[in-house]
C-alpha cells in the first residue's frame, strides 16, 4: 500500500504529459492554413483534465474545477483586482491595435472570431461565449498549466501554456496585426494563468475569461 501513491504519480504525470504533448502537436497544425485539427487541443485538454483528476483520485475540495468555493475564492486577496484585469487590457488592445492599424486589427479580430461566433444572435453569441471561455479554462489553466505544474516549473507551464494558447487563436493576416493580435493574447493568458495560480480554480478564471471576451465584443463592434 506505501507504493500506491508513488504508482499514482507517476500515473498522473505520464497521463499529464501524453495530454500536453498532444495538445502542442494539435495547436502546431495551425502552420496548415487549410487545418481545422487546431481547434480539437481544447477538447483533448478538458477530457485529460477529468482523466488526470480521476487517476490522481482528487477529493472535489482540491479540484481545479469548482464551483462550491467559488464565494471564498472570491475573496482571497487580489483576486478580484486580477480577474477584472484582462477586461481592462481587451480595452486598451483595442485602443492601441485601432491606433496602430487603423480599423485594421478590429476587422481582424471579428474576422478571426467570425467563424465561432453568431455576432447576428445575441443569446446564442452569449452562450457560445461562456462554453467556449469555460472549455478552454479547463483545458489550458485547469489541466496544461495546473497539472503539468506539479512536474516543471510554475514559469515554464505558464509561459508554454499561454504559448499554446495564444497560437491556437493565429488568423490569416498582415503579419504586424497577428503578431500584436498574438501577443495580446499571449498576456491575456497569463493573466488568466495568474488568477488560476491564486485560487487554483479555473472556474474563477472562467469567469474573468467571460467578462474579458464580452466587453472586448462589445468594445470591437463599436469600433468596428
Amino acid at each position: 500500500m506505501k507504493n500506491q501513491p508513488r504508482a499514482n504519480n507517476k500515473k498522473s504525470a505520464v497521463l499529464t504529459l501524453t495530454g500536453v504533448i498532444a495538445m502542442l502537436l494539435l495547436t502546431a497544425t495551425k502552420v496548415m492554413p487549410s487545418s481545422d485539427l487546431a481547434g480539437y487541443s481544447v477538447f483533448v485538454g478538458i477530457a485529460f483534465f477529468f482523466i488526470v483528476e480521476a487517476a490522481e483520485k482528487v477529493p472535489g475540495d482540491q479540484s481545479g474545477l469548482r464551483f462550491h468555493t467559488i464565494a471564498a475564492d472570491l475573496k482571497k486577496p487580489r483576486v478580484l483586482f486580477w480577474a477584472l484585469l484582462p477586461s481592462v487590457s481587451g480595452i486598451l488592445t483595442l485602443i492601441l491595435g485601432t491606433l496602430l492599424f487603423s480599423g485594421g486589427f478590429a476587422a481582424h479580430v471579428m474576422g478571426r472570431t467570425s467563424a465561432l461566433l453568431s455576432f447576428d444572435q445575441a443569446a446564442l453569441l452569449i452562450g457560445q461565449v461562456v462554453l467556449a471561455a469555460f472549455g478552454e479554462e479547463i483545458a489550458y489553466r485547469g489541466f496544461f498549466f495546473g497539472k503539468a505544474s506539479k512536474i516543471f516549473p510554475v514559469w515554464l507551464c505558464a509561459i508554454l501554456s499561454s504559448a499554446a494558447f495564444a497560437a491556437g487563436h493565429i488568423a490569416a493576416g498582415s503579419l504586424g496585426i497577428v503578431v500584436y493580435d498574438i501577443a495580446a493574447i499571449f498576456i491575456d493568458s497569463l493573466l488568466f494563468t495568474v488568477i488560476y495560480q491564486k485560487t487554483g480554480n479555473c472556474v474563477i478564471s472562467t469567469f474573468s475569461h467571460i467578462l474579458a471576451n464580452l466587453v472586448s465584443i462589445a468594445a470591437t463592434l463599436a469600433f468596428f
